[in-house]
């Protein structure tokens, strides 16, 4: 027990530096939230102030009966004329002078029917108050006896009525009017308020997630490699449209409910004390009833947000790779898979619906008893005269009240306590350092040479699993250098490192002389044209994919790039040419389609340096020959590093590195390592023969 209240204060310590740390995303729009915060201020007292305009209503003008009349007499007996008078002050000051006996006269319900009685006192009204409780008290002849003394009472007409209550339906008009605009305003108000929070809390998120996608964007290949791209996914849109419900409704909604409840409390007991006291015997009740509730629905969000990104990692990667399912027929694993975590998030779900059906009838029938009380006890205190029939009308809406706000407050916690996991998560993924960051005194360059060299480089994925082991080669400007060797020799890898998507572990990697680590990334990058052999398409056309939204490429430069790789020829054949729409991934085009689009992509940059990793293994022949022409031409004045499956296709390299086991086995030409007879000899002996 002692343990589970230590997890509890570290969770509300953590969940306290997460809420500080989303207010700074909000401090821009301090000014709208103050708006907001005032505007709520309207609203909570527009919502407090309705039951006391409806119990004085009631009070003052519908139930004014009990309220003493002043009388002008004229000796004709015609007494309801004259008490129209009663509303001026005039008049009635002369009454007073006049007739002080007649000010004690009252209109009084009796056996159902109203009775004008004269020289009614209030004492005299108690009395018969607790004379009606025993029996209904007798009127004879025009008299009714009260403390056995007998009193004159004149049974009113509708007509009587009419004419008495005529100010009255007066008043009632002006007070329903009143009443109408108070509603509309605090309407009106909350809809601006409403519109006011939906604003901010849109451009919040706004940030929020601008901040999350450039943080990916700036993070190493090697993250993405080992997290499930659907939990990203979820980081950037079921997450921050959690926190944007918690700037939107919960924040405001909870202080908003707060205060409503303070209010409602203070109005309940201005009304009657020891009703309000008697009300509150059941909150001891209700607050256990909602600590465990908050306690169970927060291990429940918690699970529904991790379950909910499983699933969205699971789809975005088995849909990504449907194919590879179909064409192993491998339908019915998949589906018991996804079956299991979808059971998972079911699971959760049903366990947060159990706990709001179990909360929610506990709170009614907390409510229902609360009201049954104010009814009872508050009934008492109206028949003994201690409160008015309109503060009672009041009380019982202000207990129906009084239960909203609560069991909101419970539920907007739970929301609370969502947004705050996914803010955790979403911080975690921003607090991610990555790990290649250009150093304070990283430069940029206008231009390469092209100069490459590696120096004594150690290269590991994984801690002391060498990949590449003391590397070290030289390649001048404007060469083609080729890598060659077995699969799993390194040879993707140097290229990666050239292109600085991971850090070496020892030695140096220089390009023109000055080491990489010296060269802000994206200025790095910006001179490396990289083609590889899996080829990524946007959904878009082939205008924005060879672009790539670039507004600095022209559509001259476009074209000129894209005939450059013969990749001209064939989207002039697509019915919008450049503007052809093309889906994810290239669905709808060809391998060698898709290739040569890169190749334009990557061309019309005019890069410094080309790399090729196994640019050509999915073209075919004819299609590699199309662009066998061109790559030597755009090869012309460049570096050119080169991964390529065909041995005959780097011949005519510069440079040849044959690499085995992470080491440099041989450098040289074509026709030198031929001449050794040593791996590379073997190497093309093989392929030979196997051709």
């Amino acid at each position: 027990m002692i343990e589970d209240v230590f997890v509890e204060d570290r969770e509300s310590k953590k969940d306290f530096y997460i809420f500080k740390r989303l207010m700074k995303y909000a401090r821009p729009y301090m000014l709208h939230i103050i708006i907001s915060f005032i505007l709520l201020g309207i609203v909570v007292a527009v919502e407090i102030i309705q039951p006391m305009l409806i119990a004085k209503g009631i009070d003052s003008i519908i139930t004014k009966y009990d309220t003493p009349y002043s009388i002008v007499a004229d000796g004709e007996g015609k007494v309801l004329e004259q008490q129209l008078y009663f509303n001026d002050k005039k008049l009635i000051k002369d009454a007073e002078n006049n007739y002080p006996e007649a000010l004690k006269a009252r209109i009084v319900l009796v056996d159902e029917s109203y009775y004008y009685i004269e020289g009614l006192d209030g004492k005299r009204l108690d009395a018969l108050r607790k004379q009606e409780e025993k029996g209904a008290p007798q009127i004879n002849e025009g008299f009714i006896r009260i403390d056995e003394k007998e009193f004159a009472a004149q049974k009113l007409t509708e007509e009587d009525l009419k004419l008495l209550r005529k100010n009255d339906y007066e008043s009632l008009i002006r007070f329903a009017f009143i009443f109408g605009v108070i509603v509309l305003l605090g309407s009106g108000v909350q809809y601006l308020m409403s519109i006011l929070l939906q604003y901010t809390g849109q451009k919040i998120v706004y940030e929020i997630r601008n901040d999350v996608f450039s943080h990916i964007q700036d993070l190493e290949i090697d993250f993405f490699n080992s997290m499930p791209i659907g939990k990203l996914v979820t980081r950037v849109t079921n997450d921050t449209e959690t926190i944007n419900e918690m700037y939107t409704s919960v924040i405001v909604n909870s202080v908003k409910n707060i205060f409503v409840l303070i209010g409602i409390v203070i109005a309940m007991i201005s009304f009657n004390l020891k009703l309000s006291l008697l009300t509150y015997t059941l909150m001891p009740v209700l607050v256990i009833a909602t600590i465990i509730f908050r306690r169970y629905s927060k291990i429940i969000y918690r699970q529904i947000r991790e379950n909910v990104s499983k699933v969205n990692a699971f789809l975005s990667e088995h849909i990504s790779g449907m194919k590879i399912i179909q064409v192993f027929a491998k339908e019915d694993d998949k589906y018991d898979e996804f079956n299991d975590i979808n059971g998972k998030l079911n699971k959760s779900n049903k366990n947060q619906i159990i706990a709001f059906s179990i909360f929610g009838p506990s709170i009614y029938l907390i409510k229902i008893a609360s009201t049954a009380i104010v009814i009872y006890f508050g009934g008492k205190f109206v028949l003994a005269g201690a409160m008015t029939i309109g503060a009672l009308i009041a009380f019982t809406q202000y207990i129906s009240r009084f239960f909203h706000p609560v069991q909101q407050l419970a539920e907007q916690f739970n929301v609370f306590q969502s947004a705050m996991a996914s803010a955790e998560r979403i911080f975690n993924l921003l607090d991610r350092e990555p790990v290649l960051k250009d150093s304070e005194a990283a430069t940029e360059l206008d231009r390469f040479e092209g100069k490459i060299e590696f120096k004594n480089v150690w290269f590991a994925y994984k801690e002391d699993e060498w990949i590449l082991k003391d590397v070290s080669f030289k390649i001048n400007e404007g060469e083609i250098a080729a890598f060659v060797g077995a699969t799993g020799a390194g040879k993707t890898t140097i290229l990666n490192l050239i292109g600085k998507y991971y850090e070496i572990q020892k030695g140096e990697i220089l390009i023109d002389d000055i080491n990489i680590k010296d060269i802000k990334t994206s200025n790095l990058r910006k001179h490396i044209g990289q083609m590889l052999q899996d080829v990524f398409i946007y959904s878009g056309d082939i205008e924005s994919n060879i672009k790539l939204r670039n507004e600095e490429i022209t559509d001259e430069d476009m074209v000129e790039a894209s005939k450059y790789v013969n990749a001209h020829g064939f989207i002039e054949k697509l019915p919008e040419k450049y503007k052809h729409e093309v889906y994810e991934r290239g669905a709808t085009l060809s391998a060698g389609q898709r290739q040569l689009l890169s190749f334009a992509r990557t061309l019309v940059r005019k890069p410094s340096i080309l790399i090729l990793d196994e640019a050509t293994a999915n073209i075919d022949t004819e299609t590699e020959k199309l662009i066998q022409d061109a790559l030597y031409k755009i090869m012309k004045g460049r570096t050119t590093l080169a991964v390529a499956h065909r041995l005959s296709t780097i011949q005519h390299a510069d440079k040849i590195i044959v690499m085995n086991k992470g080491r440099v086995k041989e450098q040289g030409t074509h026709q030198e390592l031929l001449d050794k007879k040593g791996l590379y000899y073997k190497l093309v002996q093989l392929q030979y023969n196997e051709q």
